[in-house]
């Protein structure tokens, strides 16, 4: 009989801490819990200079509150042979989706570099490569490396030296308000969702 109860006791603890961790079963992975409780509470941003495509060194809530606009924003850097080729690519897709849909005053895509490596001339070379118009999709890097390192932590990436002067990381898109808030993580391969998500905060800013 006390080992019933003993192993009853076991499964009830077990599965309290897996409610606990799984934010009331609805999150399957720290990663998910993460995302759930951003879009329910999103998060501040500590501010960090940052440098961009025509070497100017600016303020990155500045960049952020500069116009009132929703931004949606990943993290590459310019010499990555393999998931920064795809994020490009489907950042391209989200700035041709905002362009359809009329959405360039009030949705706009921002690609940050970590690499420290990446300086005016990369950028500004990057963009071109990736077919970018200027006035929706902007290309910045950290001008500071302990803010990019409090930004890059913020926002959940990992970057992890690799040879040849490549590195791994993980990425997906990031919805952040004009106030400097993170609001969205959405996955890459979805940048309807992350345009969405954009769109709707934007529509509830303005009313």
């Amino acid at each position: 009989m006390r080992w019933a109860l003993a192993l009853l006791l076991a499964l009830a603890t077990g599965v309290g801490a897996l409610y606990w961790v799984t934010a009331g079963f609805t999150a399957l992975t720290a990663e998910d819990a993460r995302r759930e409780a951003v879009a329910l509470e999103p998060r501040p941003l500590p501010d960090a200079r940052v440098l961009a495509a025509d070497g100017r060194t600016l303020s990155l809530l500045d960049v952020l509150s500069a116009d009132g606009r929703v931004a949606i924003i990943n993290f590459f850097y310019s010499r990555c042979v393999s998931l920064c080729l795809a994020q490009g690519a489907q950042t391209e897709r989200l700035q041709r989706a905002i362009d359809e849909q009329g959405l360039a005053g009030r949705v706009r895509l921002i690609s940050l570099s970590f690499d420290s490596r990446d300086r005016a001339p990369e950028l500004a070379d990057y963009a071109r490569r990736m077919h970018a118009r200027p006035e929706i999709w902007q290309f910045l890097s950290f001008a500071d490396p302990a803010a990019r390192d409090r930004l890059l932590s913020l926002f959940g990436i990992v970057v992890v030296p690799a040879p040849l002067g490549q590195f791994e990381h993980n990425a997906a898109f990031h919805v952040v308000t004009p106030g400097g808030r993170l609001a969205r993580i959405v996955d890459l391969d979805d940048p309807g969702e992350a345009l969405q998500a954009a769109e709707a905060l934007a529509a509830g800013a303005a009313r």
